[in-house]
């Protein structure tokens, strides 16, 4: 019994310092999903994931305007986030180590992908995608 709740505390107190740190969890079987779509190259695949952001970038304002930002999944890819904030709210309280989760529309590039549609459809023909941060969705 006093090995279970030893262990039990170790465990809470590794994932504690983990999230305080920044680091990203142990890989998911979501991201065998990202890795397996990288290596075939494929693309409009609708995707559900968690992942650090690793890198802000400059907002895409060429058509329509796109919050960008690169996040890296637990087993080490990284993808491009393009978040439409012409039909999402812009993420203002997005920092670099901080945790996301998501839920879009994978398209393959050489760099790891590019995760879009994390936002409602308008015309109701694409599945409505969303981040959550901080307790908070965006959609």
């Amino acid at each position: 019994m006093k090995k279970s709740i030893v262990t039990i505390v170790v465990a809470l107190a590794l994932y504690a310092i983990s999230q305080f740190q920044g680091v990203s969890q142990p890989q998911t079987a979501s991201d065998d999903v990202f890795q397996q779509a990288f290596e075939n190259r494929q693309s409009d695949l609708q995707v559900r994931g968690s992942a650090v952001v690793e890198k802000i970038l400059p907002d895409d304002n060429k058509g329509s305007r796109h919050q960008r930002f690169i996040v890296r999944l637990a087993s080490g890819q990284k993808l491009l986030v393009a978040h439409n904030i012409d039909l999402a709210p812009r993420i203002n309280a997005l920092r670099e180590r901080d945790h996301i989760e998501f839920y879009g529309e994978y398209e393959w590039n050489d760099k790891g992908g590019v995760i879009h549609w994390t936002h409602h459809d308008p015309k109701g023909r694409h599945p409505g995608g969303w981040i959550k941060h901080d307790g908070e969705t965006y959609q």
